[in-house]
């Protein structure tokens, strides 16, 4: 199901898949500006097949309005706003990436309404952020121009054209496998919100650090990660294994930054037997 609602001030596109009445699971999806729903209802779409599972644009990204701000507790606000509006009780909440900082700040700020937390590919502060720097200087993949390489998460771009450019140059080093077609079809199919962007990493992530504040997750946590994640690399996911009280780390060995796509069947069995364990599926 598809919907358009108003919620918080802003128009969000919304799909909610499974049966009425199952456990529900909220996916927030990664890439402020870049990313879409697209993500996470591919990855966790089959889980509907036993969970309700809702999957949005988050607010200045994909099909969703562009009105601010464009703020952690913005978007942890429309994440408790749909979970209310649907009526979604406790939540497994899931997310990759920039999405994981947003389903880690969802679970510190409303742990009774979690009765599990997913994490893919992601982290609690910026720590690790020069190793990506240092990747993509160092890639013998492809050449990635040094303007590219000096917006790596800084939030400096001025267009969408410039900003699809970047896209374009920095794609190359996701997956674990190049695929140049695959590349150009990401490129075309994506919707670019450059201010959504600039705001997350320009604003946000200088101030961003959680690790103090882990060792409070209450509710059982699956932490992720491609073993060659260029962007979050392993590093950062054993940081949020380390202080999550009784976390689970599970390293993708055939992986880049999304083993959600990279290693489907396995992703899949390893959240599913998480969930059991947890008590939830």
């Amino acid at each position: 199901m598809k919907t358009t609602l108003d919620i918080n001030g802003t128009r969000l596109v919304v799909e909610l898949m499974g049966p009425e009445g199952a456990p529900a699971m909220i996916v927030h999806h990664g890439a402020p500006g870049l990313g879409s729903r697209s993500e996470p209802r591919r990855s966790f779409g089959p889980f509907s097949d036993t969970m309700r599972v809702l999957v949005f644009d988050a607010r200045g990204s994909g099909e969703s309005g562009d009105d601010g701000p464009f703020t952690h507790a913005q978007w942890v606000a429309d994440v408790e706003a749909l979970r209310r509006h649907f009526d979604l009780g406790r939540i497994v909440m899931a997310g990759g990436s920039y999405g994981g900082f947003i389903a880690m700040e969802y679970a510190l700020a409303h742990p009774e309404n979690v009765a599990a937390l997913v994490l893919r590919d992601t982290a609690a502060n910026t720590d690790y952020d020069h190793l990506a720097v240092e990747r993509a200087r160092s890639t013998d993949r492809v050449t990635i121009p040094e303007w590219v390489i000096e917006r790596i998460g800084t939030g400096n771009f001025s267009s969408n054209e410039q900003f699809r450019e970047y896209w374009r140059s920095i794609l190359p080093l996701y997956d674990h496998s190049y695929d140049p077609a695959a590349v150009e079809r990401r490129v075309a199919d994506t919707s670019y919100h450059y201010r959504t962007h600039n705001a997350a990493f320009g604003e946000n992530m200088p101030a961003y650090d959680l690790t103090s504040r882990l060792p409070e997750v209450s509710c059982p946590t699956l932490v992720t990660v491609g073993r060659h994640d260029w962007r979050t690399p392993v590093p950062a996911s054993e940081a949020i294994a380390d202080l999550v009280p009784d976390a689970e780390l599970v390293v993708f060995e055939k992986s880049g930054h999304s083993p959600q796509l990279e290693e489907p069947e396995k992703f899949q069995r390893v959240v599913r037997d998480f969930l059991a364990r947890a008590g939830v599926s």
